[in-house]
């Protein structure tokens, strides 16, 4: 009788030997083709992993085993995001060394990837807190803090080409392009002056540098930020959700300081735009698209009365001027102090503290009753002249546009509201399409002045559509607006140029990436404050290390601990900047070190990073989509202008996979069932490490691929890895020992085993390159039943069996690749199956010799047919007519249509 499988004792073994084989390294760039495959670059948590971790990274080792035994050269690395946090702030609550702790929870998450059988290349194994690692995060900051977006050559440039064009001719010659070219608004400060060559010339060094920073692409600058309290730290707004912050759950505050950013902004366009060369999931694509937000419209001037002032709007519908009847300034606006009234004065600051209070998801956020205040002054709208009232409103922000809007209640949900509250004027300018349509009015010229005084009366919501007439518009009454509005829009843009009021503009709501800490566990930034403005460190210098430190706390107004150190802080030339890096700059490149990770010379030899990159696949969670793979983009694209890589996308294809929850069903107070994310503070995490002692890893990785679609999020089931244990089971037996335990006899052809063998082939590859891993196990599942049936049938021992068997053991090495390496050294096939060709399908072998067709009577199934493989359309026309379940619905009458769908099914309409 055969051995029985002792998953602990097989999987340890091959462990050992694959890793003293170094069996999973990759080879230098060469002639082979690549394939790189590449899970989103972990933090190794205190907690260690919970199976749910495992859902990424056992589908993509099964696809890098599979592409492996297809003759490819594959790139399977990990590493650890090891900044950050939560790190830092389980150091500072257990009062020991980050680094010591990043050291042990990183060697727990190795142990628990061998332990899974994960074919990881060892030996590329980075680690983003070492300092051969961010030495090179630093060193890309210093590309970034060298350079400028050139708005002409459309991408960056060295900011010592920006010195000399300054010196020559100053920034006008820029600004004029930006003017003409407005997609390329972000790749400059907003106020940014310009300055001719004489007056660049008279600046100190200081001054000049103060002025390179609006153009640099890793400027510091002051901003009002959002203050997490708890972790006493800056979060982005990407990390900010609902007014709260991403990691602590706290509600964020603003503050002014002074911050280190990178302009990801000069690159919008560019990242709108490439996103159509990418294999991505569409949400993710339009995540990205939506938070790069980008719109076209017209900037317009208004003046403010009886004053040389004038507030800038950003419209997306110039159109509409003509229905502006207030304006709305952001409680920061600059121009706020000096135009309001002394009598409206105390109430005007009343509110401004008000605001100041507020967090921007609270100020903008739906159906919110609608606060503002009259600051006593009036501006002149530019295309009819009217002295219109500014107000000032938390729901307009100083971040987006010009923190100004035109007020147009008839035509805007959030201005009619408003309008309602304060009793301010609405004025229609665009009558509905529907409403001519109800009036019967085909041209604009027979709409009576009346109809529109009674639809305007009669408004209970705004009318935000397009489509419809122009009216009280001035010189574009009675044009039609189209589906779109683009032609009246296009009118008016026009026609506020040509009285000099206003200019196409394009806006974005993505705003520079704010990139500062004010914690210790994090790379340093490379900067050192000098009496002329930041300098940049030498690239000979680098790393800049983190000191050694008692105190790993931030000061009670959040100053960084380095502050107090004088042997870090004080450099030969000047005081070395304190902030650190947010742990998404380390992420923003790791994929490209990967190709070359010990390399002491530079981020990574160019033959190598050619050959590898960009990254083929990249899987990992959709919660990073406007986050890591926003900024790993910019970064990319930076390096490419600067000549560092060829590629000017990372990821060429991306999947998302969905979460594993806890298995204990819970019940909400309205009586709602549902299951939680496991947490070790609820004491719901299932380990990988119970899993494989109970089961063995191959158990494990087979239930990760078959629990459901990839995609989709469900709780664990604690009878499914003993399910797949049981199929298992039963691939040793047929394998090992087929003769044993037979079953009753049946009918099956050695015609058919192989057909079977070669469709599961088929199926196999297909569905693992749609990430369709259920259906993967599903289908060997199928051909397992399959082998047994054929053992009864009589087969085993036949050049078919053996055929099969030989398919079955390299289909399995993808997914449990311990016990496939076993049966193969059992079945005495030479070291390693991880070695050798995977199994091609015979197309021949494939073909059935017979298809089913569903017959369908005005699309109801009816009958059935089986038909020759090759039979041809016509023929299976035929014998859907004269089928039993057709003939009882034809009664001798003919069909008006027949629908044939190949291979498949016959719709007959009656």
């Amino acid at each position: 009788m055969v051995d029985r499988y002792k998953p602990q004792e097989i999987e340890p073994k091959w462990q050992a030997r694959w890793e003293q084989d170094q069996l999973y390294k990759s080879e230098p760039a060469g002639d082979k083709p690549k394939y790189y495959i590449l899970d989103f670059y972990p933090y190794p948590s205190g907690e260690g992993m919970s199976v749910g971790h495992a859902r990424n990274y056992v589908p993509t080792d099964v696809i890098a085993r599979y592409y492996r035994m297809k003759g490819y050269n594959v790139l399977h690395p990990i590493g650890f995001d090891a900044f950050g946090l939560p790190t830092e702030n389980a150091a500072i609550k257990l009062k020991v060394n980050p680094h010591d702790l990043n050291e042990k929870y990183s060697a727990n998450y190795v142990r628990q990837y061998k332990l899974m059988g994960l074919s990881y290349d060892w030996s590329r194994l980075i680690n983003s807190a070492h300092a051969d690692y961010y030495r090179w995060t630093q060193w890309i900051f210093l590309q970034l803090f060298n350079a400028w977006y050139d708005p002409r050559l459309d991408r960056a440039a060295p900011i010592a080409t920006l010195e000399a064009e300054l010196a020559e001719r100053g920034s006008q010659a820029i600004f004029d392009y930006i003017d003409a070219h407005p997609e390329h608004v972000g790749a400059v400060n907003k106020g940014a002056p310009i300055v001719t060559a004489e007056q660049w010339q008279a600046m100190s060094r200081r001054e000049r540098n103060d002025y390179l920073s609006n153009f640099r692409l890793a400027f510091q600058a002051e901003s009002t930020v959002n203050w997490d309290p708890v972790d006493k730290v800056v979060v982005a707004d990407e990390e900010v959700e609902n007014g709260r912050a991403w990691r602590s759950g706290a509600l964020v505050i603003k503050r002014t300081i002074r911050q280190w950013f990178f302009r990801i902004t000069a690159y919008a366009e560019r990242l709108i735009k490439d996103l159509d060369t990418v294999d991505w999931p569409e949400r993710i694509v339009t995540m990205q698209r939506n938070w790069i937000g980008k719109s076209e419209g017209a900037e317009v001037e208004f003046r403010v009365a009886d004053s040389a002032f004038c507030i800038p709007v950003f419209t997306t519908r110039p159109d509409t001027l003509w229905g502006a009847t207030f304006m709305v300034l952001s409680p920061e606006h600059p121009l706020v102090a000096q135009i309001v009234t002394a009598e409206q004065r105390a109430e005007v600051e009343r509110y401004i503290a008000f605001a100041k209070g507020e967090t921007e998801e609270q100020r903008t956020a739906e159906g919110r009753e609608k606060t503002g205040v009259f600051t006593g002054a009036y501006a002149i709208n530019p295309v009819n002249g009217e002295r219109i009232p500014i107000w000032i409103a938390d729901y307009v922000l100083m971040s987006y546009g010009t923190g100004a809007i035109m007020a147009v209640p008839a035509h805007d949900q959030r201005d009619f509201d408003f309008a309602r509250k304060f009793g301010l004027p609405i004025r229609v300018v665009v009558f509905p399409q529907a409403e001519m349509k109800r009036l019967g009015v085909t041209d604009a010229k027979d709409i009576p002045a009346s109809a529109v005084a009674a639809y305007q009366a009669g408004m209970t919501t705004a009318y935000e559509e397009k489509a419809g007439v122009m009216v009280n518009s001035g010189l574009i009454t009675g044009l039609s607006t189209g589906e779109d509005g683009r032609a009246c829009i296009r009118a008016a843009t026009e026609y506020c140029q040509r009285i000099g009021c206003g200019k196409r503009r394009v806006n974005y709501k993505i705003r520079p990436w704010l990139i500062s800490r004010q914690r210790y566990w994090g790379t340093p930034i490379p900067i050192v404050h000098t009496p002329d403005g930041p300098v940049a460190v030498s690239e000979v210098e680098l790393p800049v290390l983190l000191p050694e430190v008692k105190e790993y706390e931030p000061g009670p107004n959040g100053e960084s601990p380095l502050e107090g150190i004088p042997e870090f802080v004080n450099a030969p030339n000047g005081r070395r900047e304190t902030d650190t890096m947010a742990t998404w700059a380390c992420s923003s490149w790791y994929y490209i070190r990967f190709a070359d990770p010990h390399n002491d010379r530079a981020i990574g030899d160019p033959k190598e990073i050619d050959y590898w990159l960009p990254v083929d696949m990249y899987v990992g969670g959709a919660e990073h989509a406007v986050l890591h793979l926003l900024y790993s983009r910019m970064w990319t694209k930076v390096l490419y202008d600067l000549g560092v890589v060829k590629f000017k996308e990372p990821f060429s294809a991306l999947r998302n996979q969905g979460l594993i929850l806890s298995p204990q069903k819970r019940v909400d107070e309205k009586g709602r069932e549902y299951y939680e994310k496991m947490s070790k503070s609820k004491g719901n995490v299932i380990t990988p490490d119970e899993v494989v002692a109970e089961h063995g890893a191959d158990a494990l990785r087979g239930y990760e691929m078959f629990i459901s679609d990839f995609e989709q999020t469900v709780p664990w089931n604690t009878q499914g890895v003993p399910g797949v244990r049981r199929w298992l089971d039963r691939v040793w037996r047929i394998v090992l020992a087929p003769e044993e335990d037979k079953g009753s006899p049946t009918q099956m052809s050695a015609r058919d085993l192989r057909r079977i063998a070669h469709q599961t082939i088929q199926r196999y590859e297909r569905d693992l390159k749609a990430f369709s891993f259920n259906t993967v196990v599903a289908a060997m599942m199928e051909f397992t039943n399959a082998l047994y049936k054929a053992r009864d049938a009589g087969l085993a021992g036949a050049p078919e069996w053996r055929e099969a068997i030989d398919i079955l053991v390299r289909l399995l090495a993808p997914i449990a690749p311990h016990m496939a390496e076993e049966l193969w050294c059992r079945l005495g096939q030479p070291y390693s199956i991880h070695r050798q060709p995977f199994p091609v399908a015979d197309e021949a072998a494939a073909r059935a010799e017979e298809i089913t067709i569903v017959v369908q009577v005005n699309g109801k199934v009816r009958d059935r047919i089986v038909m020759p493989a090759d039979a041809g359309e016509e023929e299976i026309r035929q014998a859907a007519l004269s089928s039993e379940g057709v003939r009882r619905f034809l009664n001798g009458s003919s069909p008006r249509q027949i629908h044939y769908v190949k291979g498949r099914l016959v719709n007959i309409v009656l």
